[in-house]
């Protein structure tokens, strides 16, 4: 009976493992540059649930302007997968890397894929940074398009603006908003 101990073991570890990942998981990925819009068509037709927040931004060149898409996070994109599935996305075409955290791959909370879709979708005047902003009070948005957002109002260029910070990113999201449209947390 001694010897099954360590198989009973090996299963019940087995089970846990298998626990721990029952739903997928968003996870940012690293692009090489300019390939996100190639990589996120790659992996949607390898059927993986991918997120690439675009913007529309007035380029202007010496003899023109235009309005062109861009992506938010430059060299980034999101794929929504089991743990198993990291190998697949590693081996797609213009897919350079997981982001780490503390020594793992880093995963993104739904919460704030939620709200950058939502920030996205409201046509919302928004300016994404790497630079470091000190914190700031948490609020909640009440009212307008964007209520129930979360973040923390500070002030950044002399002006009072919401930021979502996306640690895993090592990036903030900065919103103007409304005085009168938050409230503390």
């Amino acid at each position: 009976m001694v010897e099954d101990e360590p198989a009973d073991q090996l299963k019940i570890h087995a089970e846990k493992t298998m626990l721990k990942e029952v739903s997928p998981k968003w996870y940012p990925v690293y692009t090489r540059s300019r390939a996100e819009k190639q990589a996120f068509e790659l992996l949607q037709k390898k059927g993986i649930d991918v997120y690439l927040p675009l913007r529309k931004t007035l380029k202007q060149w010496s003899d023109r302007k235009k309005w062109v898409t861009e992506p938010l996070f430059q060299s980034y994109l999101f794929v929504r997968i089991m743990q198993k599935q990291q190998t697949e996305v590693l081996m797609t075409k213009g897919i350079v890397r997981f982001l780490y955290h503390s020594g793992k791959i880093a995963n993104m909370p739904d919460q704030q894929i939620d709200e950058i879709q939502l920030l996205l979708a409201n046509d919302i005047e928004l300016e994404v940074t790497a630079e470091h902003i000190s914190p700031g009070e948490k609020i909640i948005i009440k009212a307008g398009p964007l209520i129930g957002l979360t973040g923390e109002m500070v002030s950044y260029k002399s002006q009072k603006q919401l930021v979502i910070r996306l640690e895993n990113l090592g990036q903030s999201i900065l919103v103007n908003a409304a005085a009168a449209l938050v409230d503390r947390l």
